[in-house]
């Protein structure tokens, strides 16, 4: 018997649903809207955050920049001793890790043998080139003679002055009279003006074992220029600026003689209280003098520094 062969029919595949129904068509998706609390919410936090960001930029620029309002550095020596007729030598010192000295200054030896040396810290304004007349007073009271120019002043490396650096500054300069001039630390006598002054007395209450100490005019809370700036009403201005030069806790604290000299205050004006405030706290020997704005000031000023130096050496 012949077998009957089986019939394969491929499977058949239902018609494409499109094909089966032409007319249906996909639904559209609803549109998505923001609601008016979400939005609320959003730029209830956006502009605290946006605040903040500007304030935080404007503390930071504050910052950087408020030293500008204490300190007027100014880059060109434009005068030198010579013009004065004072023999002078360059000098630097505080050398860097490169081998680059930090500090610039003048070493202005005595014109006869000289008892001490007189380390002398300039203001808050231009540089050396600006003391002049301060440098020919003190040669002419046979000592020899220290001054240089603060980090940022000058031809020393550029930095922003502030208290701290002003400090160090200060402390590498009594190191090189030590070691590189030998000069022994009970015959040096720190003298500063103006603001040189105030860091004068901050350094000398840490040096029990200098000479003594010139204070030429200091300054009255000298960072009120910053604090007293509008700016600074818009930031946390005692926390960003940490210079004070204080003199009430370094006057308290000073353990060699001091001389002080005083301008003449105008009629009417009343004298410095916090320099009053600071001379009567001092316990160590202490003399104060008070000098006229007049040329002949300058006679007075010799004169009262060197008997203070005579009564030094007894």
């Amino acid at each position: 018997m012949a077998r009957s062969k089986s019939q394969h029919k491929p499977p058949s595949h239902p018609p494409h649903a499109a094909a089966a129904h032409p007319s249906v068509r996909p639904s559209p998706r609803p549109a998505r809207t923001i609601s008016g609390r979400w939005l609320l919410s959003a730029v209830a936090i956006a502009l605290p955050v946006a605040f903040l960001c500007a304030w935080g930029v404007l503390c930071l620029l504050f910052w950087q920049g408020s030293w500008q309002l204490l300190y007027h550095p100014a880059s060109t020596v434009a005068r030198t001793p010579a013009e004065i007729g004072l023999a002078f030598d360059p000098v630097g010192f505080a050398t860097s890790e490169m081998g680059a000295p930090q500090l610039q200054g003048w070493w202005i030896p005595a014109a006869s043998p000289a008892r001490y040396t007189v380390l002398f810290l300039h203001g808050k304004d231009g540089n050396l080139g600006d003391t002049l007349e301060d440098l020919e007073r003190l040669h002419s009271a046979s000592v020899n003679v220290l001054v240089f120019d603060y980090r940022g002043f000058g031809q020393s490396v550029f930095a922003h002055p502030g208290e701290v650096h002003l400090r160090q500054d200060v402390a590498w300069a009594l190191q090189y009279l030590t070691t590189t001039r030998h000069v022994d630390p009970r015959r040096i006598v720190l003298e500063g003006s103006g603001l040189g002054a105030n860091l004068a007395l901050e350094v000398a209450a840490t040096h029990p074992e200098l000479a003594g100490v010139v204070l030429e005019s200091p300054l009255d809370d000298p960072v009120r220029a910053i604090f007293d700036d509008p700016r600074s009403r818009l930031v946390p201005a005692h926390v960003l600026v940490s210079d004070r030069f204080d003199m009430i806790a370094p006057s308290a604290a000073l353990r060699i003689p001091s001389l002080w000299f005083v301008l003449d205050s105008p009629a009417g004006k009343a004298a410095s209280s916090e320099t009053q405030q600071a001379f009567q706290d001092v316990t160590a020997p202490k003399v104060r003098v008070r000098l006229s704005a007049s040329r002949a000031s300058r006679r007075d000023f010799i004169d009262a520094f060197s008997r203070w130096l005579d009564d030094l050496n007894n």
